[in-house]
């Protein structure tokens, strides 16, 4: 009869909005074996719980350092271990990385992503990257980095220059990690995440899916997130971009609608989190990535490329903003850009004699 639902479908006992850090593998499983409607319609209001459903936060991200990582990581063009093609770059300049976030807030970005391809950063670079950060928050931009593992002190550093958020993605279950990365650990992974929460600044920690894990390894990625003591402000949930040249350029493509499933599967678990539908956008249709949005989706990359992958064109991503009618997410901006713009070109003039703002590269 139209209006009334199924016996199992009235039943079935759906997750709440409750933030929680205590579940177990089989509760994560649990959510996975729901019929996906069933699955996409609780994600849906888990989101609507939380969030604006037609507001997506915009991110855009900088490769500030490329190439010559000394980690195995499996899927990275990046690893001086794998002959990708990839060509290296030293560390950008502090006025090349302003030029991008510039033009990243000219474009629509809130977020400022800055990566560096290091198993951690040397001291020599810290004044470099603490400068990047101070410049970057002068513009009204919020600021993001990966720099790979990071000791208290360094930690302690961004924070004091105004690091928002620091990236460091767990990648998969510590069961599959193994057959991903031997170079560093899970729990040092898990460590570096402390240290930042330690330092004040916010979490950005997610992962890849599609690089030949199961689906117990999917919730378990899942569930270490969301058992961690404060939930990561920002989860970014990757599809695997195969690389040739490196160990997984030859998976299996991932089913889509399992990719959706962890999105969906995260907003239920993350309920305070973005939730970011990052790298592989490239490869998804338009439908696929409307699907991403209504199961809880709520953050994205913007920009041509992510750190040396491609992205979607900007303007791609703003005409399907238009045919969902997605709003990017606003931010406070400067009463008067004019003057702020005057207060910068003097900052610039002053610091011209500046090694930190010249020389980063050395």
């Amino acid at each position: 009869m139209i209006g009334r639902l199924s016996p199992v479908t009235a039943n079935r006992q759906m997750p709440t909005a409750q933030i929680r850090h205590d579940w177990t593998r089989q509760q994560v499983l649990d959510l996975f074996a729901l019929p996906f409607n069933d699955l996409l319609f609780t994600a849906q209001q888990v989101h609507r719980s939380h969030f604006d459903a037609n507001r997506v936060q915009v991110s855009t991200l900088c490769s500030i350092k490329t190439g010559a990582c000394p980690e195995d990581c499996a899927y990275c063009p990046q690893s001086a271990r794998y002959d990708t093609g990839l060509e290296r770059e030293q560390l950008m300049k502090v006025e090349k990385v302003l030029e991008e976030a510039r033009a990243a807030r000219a474009g629509g970005a809130t977020r400022f992503c800055m990566g560096a391809a290091w198993r951690s950063p040397k001291k020599k670079d810290m004044p470099y990257v603490t400068q990047m950060v101070r410049e970057v928050k002068a513009l009204g931009l919020e600021t993001c980095m990966t720099l790979g593992m990071l000791k208290d002190e360094q930690a302690r550093e961004l924070a004091e220059a105004g690091l928002d958020y620091y990236n460091h993605n767990l990648d998969t279950s510590p069961e599959y990690y193994g057959e991903i990365i031997t170079t560093r650990t899970y729990r040092d992974r898990l460590e570096t995440l402390q240290r930042v929460r330690d330092a004040g600044m916010k979490v950005c920690a997610g992962g890849i899916v599609g690089m030949g894990e199961g689906e117990k390894d999917r919730a378990g990625l899942l569930m270490q997130l969301a058992n961690l003591p404060e939930h990561p402000e920002s989860v970014p949930i990757n599809m695997l971009v195969k690389v040739a040249g490196t160990p997984l350029e030859s998976e299996k493509d991932l089913d889509p609608f399992e990719f959706i499933r962890c999105i969906a599967v995260a907003r239920i678990m993350m309920p305070g989190s973005h939730v970011r539908l990052s790298a592989g956008r490239e490869e998804m249709s338009d439908e696929m990535q409307s699907l991403a949005f209504l199961a809880g989706a709520n953050s994205i990359f913007y920009g041509e490329k992510l750190l040396t992958t491609a992205n979607p064109e900007t303007n791609k991503d703003m005409q399907l903003f238009s045919r969902l009618g997605i709003q990017p997410e606003e931010y406070q901006q400067y009463a008067d850009d004019a003057e702020v713009e005057a207060d910068l070109a003097a900052q610039v003039s002053e610091q011209q004699n500046d090694p930190f703002f010249y020389d980063a590269a050395k």
